[in-house]
């Protein structure tokens, strides 16, 4: 089973798993610090950033070994 879910919240992914950042940062979401990491789950983030949130969750469980 996956580690990671799309609605898993963007702050909790980074702190559970710092590995995870430079996929975040291939995506031009380089924010992590910002507010909207804070209360966004990784769907959201991904499709206001114009991205699959499918595929992100898929390179960042393939990131952390899962």
């Amino acid at each position: 089973m996956a580690k990671v879910t799309k609605d898993m919240g963007i702050l909790d992914i980074v702190q559970q798993y710092p590995e995870t950042i430079a996929v975040f940062q291939k995506y031009g979401m380089g924010c992590i610090g910002c507010a909207a990491a804070r209360f966004e789950n990784l769907e959201a983030g991904a499709k206001v950033h114009g991205f699959n949130p499918d595929e992100m969750v898929d390179e960042i469980n393939s990131v952390i070994g899962e």
